[in-house]
């Protein structure tokens, strides 16, 4: 990722959230996502950021964004922990079912495996069933840890996924 994709990849995430999230969680709270705001956070990160931290893109054939994904080590509230966790993942919903979500997540799981991580953690809203099928099917388990996640008063419950990292 570059800084010149944050744009595109705020609207990956902003589309994806407006999109995977209905039902799930407050449509107001959807409704009201701005991805000129979440692309003005990105460019601030982006501008401090450290290798810690590796943001993945996908292209199409025409070579326009399609996903985005995000992943660094494994936070265990403030504490990084040795394992690695995948923090996003998002495919702009004209793309989905075409496997760049699968292509993203792949190579997140090289990438971490590469860099001596053991395991890949990620956290997944609960009722999210397609999301949790996805990463199941990619070889991921809920491991029985779960979070409240709070969207304008309304508890959203994650749950955590894990996958073992060959070495």
């Amino acid at each position: 990722m570059a800084l010149a994709d944050c744009d595109r990849v705020a609207e990956i995430r902003v589309r994806g959230w407006q999109s995977a999230y209905r039902g799930l969680i407050p449509q107001s709270y959807l409704d009201g996502l701005s991805t000129a705001e979440d692309a003005e956070r990105r460019r601030a990160y982006f501008a401090q950021a450290d290798d810690s931290v590796v943001n993945l893109v996908a292209e199409d054939d025409g070579g326009a964004l399609v996903g985005w994904a995000c992943h660094g080590r494994y936070r265990d509230g403030e504490v990084l922990t040795p394992d690695a966790e995948l923090y996003a993942v998002y495919v702009h919903p004209e793309h989905l079912g075409r496997g760049v979500g699968r292509v993203l997540l792949a190579e997140s799981v090289e990438r971490c495996s590469g860099a001596g991580h053991g395991r890949l953690l990620l956290w997944v809203l609960k009722e999210n069933g397609r999301a949790r099928r996805f990463y199941e099917r990619a070889g991921f388990h809920a491991d029985g840890a779960e979070e409240p996640f709070e969207v304008e008063g309304v508890t959203v419950p994650e749950v955590r996924y894990v996958r073992a990292l060959p070495r």
